[in-house]
């Protein structure tokens, strides 16, 4: 070999390579090769396939015999590649060229929750449990092939068999000879036992081990014997005894068990049996009494079936009393009770097996494999037994019929509706969901359509809420978590079209709810309606261990965490973006694109992209940036030509326009300005606004209400596109097209026809139209102005409508709402006037609102036409009957005094979120076209922007506010806890609105008018509530309440009927000097106001930016606007304890950051003044607004308040921050609130108040310095009514606290029984108390609170129990302390003592002390 080698690499070729060579050596030598360019010496020669039809396939005849030739060269070939494989079915697939392959391996390997369904455990409880014999060898016994030679070689099928095979046939033909029996058995031939009768018994009859011989024996000869005369026992067959002479053991087992059946008394014998029927199941009682009757002479038929109730009724062999037999039938009879109370499937084996005569077809000899009838196969042939009804409350399984139906389980349906199926309950129609699940990835076409289309109409009745009385648990979150969208997503996939189509009608009855769309569609009107809160589910924390301990700059972002989740776990927090990450809109592209499908699913997949695209800004943005996606919706839904439709309900929709395409252009819009640019500029949205918009509905060659919804939808897309200041342009192109139509308004408000909603809705979007341009035609000048003095800066440029644009519109609309306003005194026309009045009113507004900003404005001129207004159409129309009954509605569709109003009338679960909108329309009309929110809103916007420039005209709206039905609904809304949820929130915005209207025309109204003065204090209660109401995206409301509103000394009436004094004297207590400056502190609190104020704003000072998003918004500045999608819900936009933000701020920055802040330089400038604010404010709530802080629970009072210890070191001491917080704590300290006080539960923001007591606890031994007042706070949790933990750390780890705790028993503000009721039960701290008194810890001079409270629990100690030795050691060295401790009475707070004393020992307590006195100085005598 080694000369070979030296040959080759002499000659240049390169040596073969070696099993010891490494990796290394193999790519070194592969890389000399490759340099070398040399070819192979291996070739190999191959046979041509036959199945792939190659030419060379003609001579594969000739090469049969011959194989693969492989030929050695003296040089080695190039390395080729091999010519690519080419697949059939590869051409079939789609793929995109942006896919990851690793994401497209990802999705191929499914989750195991998208294959398996249910699992449902098999009930083994009635089965018989058998114990395994026991043999004397170490395996079984095998079968030899000499043994079943002679046996198989007669009855082996004929043809060429293995011996197994021929071994498993000779069996099968052994058990057809024999007599089929009820119950088979395993004969078990290989076993040897040592306890032939016992095994026998265990294995053959399934006797538990545990029974008595004498029991077993009556069993096995009870019926054994009886069989007697047809020639041997019945039970016992010899099988598994493992011996030769098997036959002969079993005779003697039987004549041993006759022997001792014999021997035992007839009551015996009954004694015997009656344990046994007790004991024993049903079905081992029936195969028993079945082979009693196979072998009795006389018998019908040996394979015959044997029915239960065939032996009822017969007596047992060797017992021919009567008594007997009347114990057993009864035993017999209640066992059949219990059973009929469960239904299972014993009374299904008790049928007997079908015969050939029962078979509705009758075989025939000449049909295949039809010669040998097998009936256990036909059962399923066999008529089904009629369903009855359950006597036990065990729950069934749902079934449904194919259009969602729920199936009474009682119910009996005909067979031929095709609701029966060979199920585990054949009796009973319809599908479960399970049994759904499994039929949608049959391979039958029709099977996968019919299961998907039936759970599409289970979930469309279970979002509408039709099974929530019927079912118990959510159908929704039961298929949401058995993965019904991965489902619909495979069934996207199917290529058959009826199942995708199908699909695609269940997947938008998961997400999208027709309700819900037609509630926003009415709302878009509204003031401030397109803004709408995004459909995003709660957003929940999830804790990731992983990142505890890491810098911040280490940590995963929120993407990259998203991206690492798995589709399930996506979806399974929010099902629209799970259905995103699974590429669902690329398929719901290639359906509209390549199939084409039917109309309905064109709608279906248009309905679930706007619900996709309501979900978030992001969901938006992909839906524009799906390749060929809208650029498909536009080319084949909104063409610029079509021809006319030929019927009613076309075929196709490709080639026509459709309003739902329209309207998912203006969501898609909706979501951002940006997302509004691509649409009229890259996507061809101008020309579309363009060609439709110049359309009547008339001659759109539409279905009239097609025609009639997208001639809405161009008008709201053109408004969402203005409302940002974009395709103004337009509107001066088509500014007679609009004008036209808004004429045509005019007349339809004036005709004495009653109008239809959907004609009028075309009518309220362009008033939307007209009233954005307005808005951006009074920015012009803004932008102008800015865009000189920027100076190269970025700046929106001005918009091309400037406001001579808009001032032709303004008669028109005055005339049209004259006309409105005259329709409401006609009975057909009133409906439409109301709909159409709030659309005309916020035009109004805008217009005036804006004119006053403008160089051309004439103040002269505008008071004229504002007066004009008022008495022409504003006062007739608040004076009017309709307006009052729209008044007299606010309190019943309030959603803030009716919470109820926004439960869900359907099914909802929390990651699909939903408006709930099905159970408003129907106990509500608050979110319907006659809404009792839209009028007014629209009205009080339109009054305050007037009141603001006509200030004469205030008092005229007066009855406006002093209405009966306004006042008893602002009373309403004092006290109540509304909500945050998605079904609320969206109309809980608009009634916002309307309270702040409100306030805000009361606030001006209040120093004008006495009568409105007098509701003042109802006012200033409102504003404190909405402040805390007011949800994202109202910011700017809630700056504009505390800025002009809340600290308002107009709505404070307190301060100036001499409420002040008041409140000092209800503060008086005897010897309690300092309450009487409360009044004080009041009066300088109300001074102080405007400061008051600037401290809150300058707290808010964070929530800038979103302050001024709210502002652009709220007051039309269009080319401002961001969005249309407001703030993820996630709660009010202040919290409910803002009052005490002040100082929750300045806490956070020193106790957080600097560890409690011993040093007063640490603190920043002006904190004792905002500190003093806040603290001012917060005594002017508790004292005149207590109503304002029932949101805050005390434990969260008492926790904000104790950070003014925690702040600084001395920032308590201050005279101002010290006299504020006494006066606090005094009203915390009432008797209603310490009943209130709950220091178990946690205080919101922190883990549990005993933390923040240990910091207290510390702060105090650091830098209190005595003081009484943080005294106080240290002593308001030691008592007995809250936990021992807090007394066991003042008593145990800070006992060094109790010297420098003297705060006076006449300076605590609580009752000393609240220390010293009930008894203390805790030995630990009485320990703690005697050793404190003991060692001199804790003395009276000291601490004279907690003095009497140890004393007074040692007192009730020592005359309560039997051992107190350890107690009473040292009382004689300590004779003050013996004094006090033995004579206390009761506590007495102002007393010198702090409680009375006996002047002598009561002669009960003096015979008791003796007793234990006398047994403890004995006991130490040594």
């Amino acid at each position: 070999t080694s000369l070979l080698e030296s040959s080759s690499i002499k000659s240049g070729m390169l040596r073969r390579p070696k099993p010891t060579d490494s990796e290394a050596d193999l790519l070194r030598e592969q890389q000399e090769l490759l340099a070398a360019g040399g070819q192979s010496t291996v070739a190999v020669v191959k046979r041509p396939d036959k199945r792939r039809g190659d030419a060379a396939a003609a001579d594969a005849q000739d090469q049969r015999n011959q194989r693969d030739v492989v030929t050695i060269e003296d040089e080695l070939p190039s390395l080729t590649p091999a010519p690519p494989k080419k697949s059939r079915f590869k051409q079939e697939r789609v793929r995109f060229e942006d896919e990851d392959p690793g994401e497209r391996l990802d999705r191929h390997d499914t989750h195991i929750s998208a294959v398996l369904s249910r699992i449902i455990e098999r009930d083994t409880s009635a089965v018989p449990v058998s114990l395994p014999c026991i043999t004397g060898a170490a395996f079984p016994k095998v079968l030899h092939r000499s043994v079943m030679g002679s046996e198989g070689q007669e009855r082996a099928p004929k043809g060429r068999k293995s011996i197994f095979a021929r071994q498993i046939a000779a069996q099968r033909a052994k058990e057809d000879s024999s007599a089929s029996r009820h119950v088979s058995f395993s004969p078990l031939q290989n076993m040897e036992t040592e306890r032939p009768e016992s095994n026998v018994m265990g294995k053959c009859c399934h006797i538990p081990q545990s029974f008595s011989w004498l029991t077993k024996a009556c069993l096995i000869s009870d019926w054994a014997s009886v069989t007697d005369r047809v020639g041997g026992p019945v039970l016992l067959t010899g099988q598994g005894l493992g011996i030769a002479n098997s036959g002969m053991e079993t005779m003697k087992i039987h004549e041993e068990n006759q022997t001792k059946l014999q021997a035992m008394s007839q009551s015996e014998i009954l004694e015997e049996q009656r344990k046994l029927l007790a004991q024993l199941g049903p079905r081992l009682v029936d195969f028993v009494r079945s082979r009693k009757a196979q072998r009795t002479p006389g018998s019908e038929s040996a394979s015959g079936p044997v029915q239960r109730e065939d032996f009822l009724n017969e007596p047992l062999p060797n017992s021919t009393s009567p008594q007997l037999d009347h114990t057993i039938k009864a035993q017999e009879s209640q066992r059949d009770t219990m059973e009929d109370d469960e239904e299972d499937e014993n009374q299904l084996v008790a049928q007997p097996p079908i015969t050939e005569e029962e078979l509705p077809i009758k075989p025939q000899k000449e049909w295949l494999h039809m010669d040998k009838v097998e009936p256990e196969k036909l059962e399923w042939t066999r008529d089904l037994p009629a369903p009855r009804e359950q006597s036990t409350n065990k729950a069934m399984q749902a079934r449904f019929d194919f259009t969602g139906t729920l199936i009474p389980s009682t119910k009996d349906l005909p067979t031929h509706l095709g609701l029966h199926h060979h199920g585990e309950e054949p009796e009973l129609a319809g599908y479960s969901l399970q049994e759904l699940f499994l039929l949608s990835r049959s391979q039958l076409n029709q099977q996968r359509n019919l299961a998907v289309s039936t759970l599409a109409n289970v979930l469309a009745k279970a979002r509408a809420g039709e099974y929530i009385s019927s079912l118990k648990g959510s159908v929704l979150s039961s298929l949401l978590d058995a993965g019904v969208l991965f489902l619909l997503r495979f069934s996207l996939d199917d290529t058959v079209e009826g199942v995708m189509s199908a699909a695609v009608h269940a997947l938008r009855a998961l997400l999208v709810s027709s309700d819900d769309e037609e509630c926003l569609d009415n709302a878009f009107s509204w003031l401030l309606g397109m803004a709408t809160f995004p459909l995003l589910p709660t957003a929940q924390e999830d804790e990731d261990e992983d990142d505890e301990g890491l810098d911040e700059t280490m940590k995963e972002t929120t993407k990259e965490k998203e991206e690492k989740k798995t589709d399930h776990d996506v979806a399974r927090q929010d099902v629209v973006k799970g259905f995103l990450k699974m590429q669902g809109l690329p398929r719901l592209r290639y359906i509209l694109e390549v199939v084409r499908p039917s109309p309905r699913v064109v709608l279906d997949i248009l309905e679930v992209l706007i619900r996709i695209a309501r979900h978030s800004t992001t969901a938006a943005t992909q839906i524009l940036d799906c390749p060929r996606l809208m650029n498909t919706v536009i080319a084949e839904f909104l063409p610029c030509s079509w021809a006319p439709a030929t019927s009613q309900a076309p075929s196709s929709l490709y080639g026509l326009p459709v309003a739902l395409a329209m309207k998912l252009l203006r969501v898609l819009a909706s979501a951002g300005r940006h997302a509004c640019a691509r649409i009229l500029n890259s996507l061809g949205g101008k020309e579309v606004l363009s060609r439709f918009v110049v359309v009547e509905p008339s001659e759109m060659l539409l279905e009239a209400g097609e025609a009639l919804r997208c001639s809405t939808e161009v008008l709201r897309l053109f408004a969402v596109a203005a409302s940002y200041g974009q395709a103004c342009n337009l509107y001066t192109d088509l500014y007679p097209v609009l004008v036209k139509r808004l004429q045509a308004g005019n007349w339809r408000c004036a005709s004495s026809e009653a109008v239809l909603l959907l004609e009028l809705d075309p009518i309220r979007a362009l008033l939307v139209l007209l009233t954005q341009v307005t808005q951006t035609a009074g920015c012009h000048e803004e932008l102008q102005r800015d865009l000189v003095s920027a100076q190269g800066a970025e700046c929106p440029p001005p918009p091309p409508v400037v406001w001579s644009h808009v001032t032709g519109l303004q008669p028109t609309v005055i005339s049209s709402l004259k006309g409105c306003v005259r329709a409401l005194d006609g009975p057909a026309q009133m409906s439409s006037a109301l709909i159409l009045l709030p659309s005309y009113l916020l035009y109004m507004e805008a217009y005036y609102s804006q004119l006053c900003v403008q160089s051309s404005f004439q103040p002269v001129q505008c008071l004229q036409e504002l007066e004009s207004l008022t008495s022409d159409v504003l006062l007739p129309l608040i004076s009017h009957q309709a307006m009052q009954n729209i008044t007299s509605c606010f309190r019943s569709s309030s959603m803030i005094c009716n919470p109820g109003l926004s439960a869900a009338g359907g099914e909802v679960v929390s990651s699909l979120p939903g408006l709930g909108c099905s159970r408003m329309k129907t106990s509500s009309t608050i979110a319907g076209p006659n809404s009792p929110l839209s009028l007014p809103t629209a009205l009080l916007y339109l009054l305050n922007t007037i009141t603001s420039i006509h200030k004469g005209l205030l008092k005229k709206f007066s009855p406006l506010i002093l209405s009966d039905s306004v006042l008893s609904y602002l009373r309403s809304c004092i006290g109540a806890m509304p909500s945050v949820s998605h079904m609320s929130a969206w109309i809980s915005c608009h009634e916002h609105h309307l309270l702040y209207l409100l306030l805000r025309l009361a606030h001006k109204l209040v120093p004008v008018d006495p009568e409105v003065a007098k509701h003042a204090t109802l006012f200033h209660q409102v504003s404190l509530a909405l402040v805390s109401w007011l949800l994202p995206g109202s910011e700017y409301q809630a700056h504009e309440l505390m800025s002009f509103v809340t600290f308002s000394h107009s709505l404070l009436p307190e301060g100036i009927c001499g409420e002040p004094e008041m409140a000092a004297l209800a503060e008086l207590q005897l010897k309690d000097r300092t309450s009487l400056a409360v009044g004080a502190l009041l009066r300088d609190a109300l001074h102080h106001l405007p400061s008051i104020r600037g401290c809150y704003l300058t707290h808010l000072a964070h929530m800038e930016s979103s302050v001024l998003s709210s502002r652009d918004r709220y007051l039309g500045r269009t080319p401002f606007v961001s969005s249309h999608l407001l703030p993820e819900l996630t709660g009010p936009s202040l919290p409910s304890d803002w009052p005490f933000l002040p100082l929750i701020s300045l806490y956070e920055r020193m106790g957080l950051s600097a560890g409690g802040g011993h040093q007063v330089e640490s603190l920043p400038a002006g904190s004792v003044q905002s500190v003093t604010n806040c603290l001012q404010w917060l005594l002017v709530l508790e004292s005149w607004r207590e109503q304002a802080l029932t949101a805050v629970p005390p434990v969260a009072k008492l926790a904000r308040l104790a950070c003014v210890f925690l702040c600084s070191s001395d920032l308590f001491l201050e005279q101002p921050v010290q006299e504020l917080t006494w006066a606090l704590f005094r009203r915390l300290t009432r008797p209603a609130q310490l009943e209130a006080l709950d220091l178990g539960s946690p205080p919101p923001g922190l883990a549990s108040f005993h933390d923040l007591y240990s910091a207290l606890l510390a702060q105090y031994e650091a830098v209190s310095f005595g003081d009484p007042l943080f005294g106080c706070f240290m002593l308001l949790p030691l008592q007995r009514c809250y936990s021992v933990t807090m007394r066991l750390a003042v008593f145990g780890e800070h006992v060094g606290m109790l010297r420098s705790l003297g705060v006076p028993l006449q300076q605590l503000p609580i009752p000393l029984e609240k220390f010293t009721s009930p008894m203390e039960d805790s030995l630990p701290l009485l320990r703690l108390y005697f050793r404190a008194l003991v060692t001199g810890a804790l003395k009276r001079s000291w601490c004279p609170v907690l003095y009497v409270v140890a004393v007074a629990h040692l007192n009730a100690f020592i005359f309560s129990q039997d051992a107190v030795a350890e107690l009473l050691f040292l009382y004689f060295q300590f004779l003050v302390l013996k004094n006090h401790l033995l004579l206390f009475q009761l506590p007495q707070q102002n007393s010198e003592l702090g409680f009375s004393i006996y002047e002598q020992l009561p002669p009960i307590r003096a015979r008791r002390l003796e007793s234990i006195v006398g047994t403890e100085v004995k006991g130490g005598e040594r």
